[in-house]
């Protein structure tokens, strides 16, 4: 199992790396975004090739920062539900949902997602607007995203495994259950609305 975890950190420090690195493309995206719109407006031009490198860099971020933020747990989850169950209930349902829907929709992706690139790239497909950027890379980015999901997903069984064996402490045991986030909210808000007393 020790080298198994050994695995598992090199797989999250490698995501990790890419997801940092790359996030900041939406500030790029952002910029490219904010300059096509004045420029459109200001001068009445526009390019083609800018507006679709925004999509290109939205894509780059939205896949290949996907497996970050599966590391770090920030996928969408049913948390009412999720946090009213036991951690050996939850467990299970991050270990079966990993290995029976996360893994098999990798996979079938990227098996799907090979050919689709492989002749884009061998048409050199080229975009449809009039000065537009070429579509393979684009395409290409499915597969590599997938590919890098697939081996956090490997990564996130074997923790879970550890956590289930005791070797390492189940982040889930820091959240609060839902009952807590209510109660606190509630106290929150009594806090807000009571005038303070002189």
């Amino acid at each position: 199992m020790q080298s198994l975890l050994k695995v598992s950190r090199a797989i999250d420090a490698f995501n990790t790396f890419v997801g940092r690195w790359l996030s900041w493309l939406i500030v790029v995206a952002v910029l490219i975004s904010a300059v096509n719109a004045v420029v459109r407006k200001v001068f009445d031009l526009s390019s083609n090739a800018f507006l679709e490198l925004q999509w290109v860099l939205f894509s780059v971020v939205f896949l290949l920062c996907a497996p970050w933020t599966l590391l770090k747990g920030e996928h969408i989850r049913i948390d009412i539900i999720n946090h009213l169950l036991p951690l050996k209930v939850r467990s299970w349902i991050d270990m079966i949902g990993h290995i029976f829907f996360l893994i098999p929709f990798c996979l079938i992706l990227i098996w799907t997602s090979i050919p689709f690139f492989i002749v884009s790239y061998q048409q050199n497909e080229q975009s449809f607007s009039a000065g537009g950027l070429p579509q393979w890379p684009a395409k290409g980015l499915i597969m590599i995203g997938l590919a890098l999901l697939l081996i956090q997903a490997i990564s996130e069984i074997i923790k879970r495994a550890a956590i289930m064996k005791g070797l390492l402490p189940d982040p889930n045991a820091e959240a609060l259950s839902a009952q807590e986030i209510a109660e606190l909210e509630t106290v929150k808000l009594a806090q807000a609305i009571t005038p303070d007393k002189p």
